[in-house]
């Protein structure tokens, strides 16, 4: 019964181990590998009204014209009839956490860098988040279609000019304002204004539709992000993490998708909504397009061209009459994923921080390391702090499984002479086991449940430390100096693997040969994985992991079971 209670633990240890690979696979946006889920195929989302069969006057739409927007008309050949009112520029714009690139080309956003993050990859450089360069494809953009009315409105190809005015956030100054005009196209203009707000990742884009014409109008907003399939660069390949396009709906909730299943056509989202938003997703850092509550909207994720993606929203606006205008306001963001801002911008923002399915105990943990840290303002020493905590509320869960294990260390000798004596007769063997447990009131079971109960708050923990963005450059002590890098001198994770060994030592030997090889060999396998995880990750592990040394030790001296080292036999 002894070699069962262990063999029950190690199958709880693996299947934990089972459980959060699994789930990694799913934060990563891959199918689940033991457990996976239906994905019901459906059709590409459709402008509602809209026609894609034709442009004005009976020419073929191409087949991309307006990149990313469903059943859109070809509103970029349209514009190439109308005499451009400036040359094609583009135009940098500065606040205190942000460098911004817009194009003068239908006052789309080509590229965000990020002036308070340093690139993990290459320390000399700023994180850029979006960007449109040779390597990279990562827009923002939106415009307007006709709906069922047909013809041409100006789109994110339409261009615009941009009103001449300040480039640069100024000392004392709170707000940075940049507008662009689009000419007539279609009897509309259209008019762009972005704000940035000092200390802001969330920009407010107000889009001002003014009829120009002489009928009346009932066009619609499209607000999408288009970007490439590639992995961020710098990105690991040992626990890489989900990048693709995301929803949110009330409806619904938080809705991922993988790539590959755009290219499947296995998309299985919510099509409309009065709430949430879209966004592109990948780790520590997001973008999303932001509608306020109440206002209707078409949502859709689909294929533009080879390796390019689009997801995105469609509102229609009420008519507009000849010398009208409507203002619809929105919220561009992009930036890191703290998740106190995310939480403040819009319900549900914060989940694109994916805890996965321990997000109900994930939540309050880093709600718990966040107070930590703001006392202690390392998050190294955090982290140590709140596994002490944790193992410290888990303390008389601990102290029992320990006992038990104590009291069957005790009684090993025992056993172990019993088995010998009685190995060619198994039947009567187990029968003596049982005897011996029941004499010396030990339950071979008693270590197994409470270590059991707080596998899922150390995986949620695991999560947290993950996914949280402020370990990216936080120091902790001496050599590290990046928290979610690996150790570049891999002392922890050799620390990791000693504490390992040591604990593993702790606990009785097995009398089977091959139990005690699997007692050896799973744990030490697994301390191999440490060399490749963020220095985070290792520290808050090497914690458990001495404080449960110490408690085991603590307990069994109490109990009159000596400490003792087993060394593993494998002859």
């Amino acid at each position: 019964m002894n070699d069962i209670r262990r063999t029950i633990l190690w199958v709880i240890f693996g299947f934990s181990m089972v459980l959060l690979w699994d789930q990694w696979q799913v934060y990563n946006g891959h199918k689940a590998t033991f457990f996976p889920g239906s994905n019901k195929p459906v059709a590409a989302a459709s402008a509602p009204g809209a026609s894609s069969s034709s442009v004005p006057g009976g020419v073929p739409a191409p087949s991309a014209t307006v990149a990313g927007v469903p059943g859109a008309v070809a509103g970029a050949s349209a514009v190439a009839v109308v005499a451009p009112v400036a040359p094609r520029e583009r135009l940098v714009v500065t606040t205190d956490v942000l460098k911004l690139t817009f194009d003068t080309e239908g006052g789309s956003l080509l590229q965000t860098e990020f002036l308070r993050h340093v690139d993990m990859a290459d320390k000399s450089r700023n994180v850029v988040l979006l960007d449109d360069s040779k390597d990279r494809s990562y827009t923002a953009q939106s415009g307007l279609i006709a709906g069922a009315a047909g013809g041409a409105l100006p789109t994110h190809k339409t261009l615009m000019t941009a009103v001449p005015g300040a480039r640069v956030l100024k000392d004392g100054e709170k707000e940075l304002v940049l507008r662009f005009e689009s000419p007539e196209v279609g009897g509309v203009k259209l008019i762009k204004t972005f704000t940035l707000s000092r200390g802001a990742y969330a920009i407010a884009v107000k889009h001002e539709v003014v009829n120009v014409g002489a009928t009346a109008v009932s066009p619609q907003l499209y607000l999408q992000l288009v970007r490439d399939g590639n992995k961020p660069p710098g990105e690991s390949s040992f626990y890489s993490t989900f990048t693709g396009p995301a929803v949110y709906t009330e409806a619904k909730k938080y809705q991922k998708v993988e790539f590959k299943d755009i290219d499947n056509n296995k998309v299985d989202i919510e099509k409309t909504a009065t709430n949430g938003y879209v966004a592109m997703v990948q780790h520590y850092f997001a973008s999303a397009w932001l509608l306020g509550d109440g206002i209707k909207r078409d949502l859709f994720m689909r294929k533009v061209d080879t390796n390019l993606y689009a997801v995105g929203m469609i509102t229609p606006l009420d008519a507009i009459a000849p010398g009208a205008s409507k203002t619809v306001e929105a919220k561009f963001f992009a930036g890191p994923q703290e998740e106190k801002m995310m939480e403040s911008l819009a319900p549900g923002l914060e989940l694109v921080k994916d805890y996965g399915w321990l997000t109900i105990l994930a939540k309050p943990l880093y709600w718990l390391l966040d107070k930590i840290q703001s006392f202690m303002a390392n998050w190294g020493w955090s982290i140590m702090a709140l596994v002490l905590l944790l193992k410290a509320a888990f303390y008389w869960l601990n102290a029992k499984a320990y006992a038990s294990m104590a009291k069957m260390k005790a009684i090993n000798p025992k056993v172990t002479e019993m088995r010998e004596r009685m190995k060619d007769n198994p039947q009567q063997m187990q029968q003596e086991m049982m005897r011996i447990y029941r004499e010396e009131k030990v339950n071979p079971m008693g270590g197994c449940f409470p270590i059991m109960i707080q596998i899922p708050v150390f995986i949620a923990l695991y999560w947290v430390l993950l996914s949280s963005v402020e370990m990216r450059n936080a120091p902790w002590v001496m050599w590290i100096h990046d928290l979610s890098s690996p150790d570049p001198f891999y002392i922890l994770p050799t620390l990791m693997t000693l504490t390992t060994v040591l604990q593993t030592a702790l606990n009785p030997a097995p009398p089977d040969p091959m139990q005690a090889k699997m007692m050896w060999f799973m744990p030490l396998a697994f301390s191999v994985m440490f060399f490749f995880f963020p220095a985070g990750l290792v520290l808050y592990w090497i914690t458990n992991n001495v404080l449960s040394i110490a408690q085991q030790w603590l307990i069994n001296t109490r109990m009159g079971v000596p400490p003792q080292f087993n060394l593993p036999k494998f002859k």
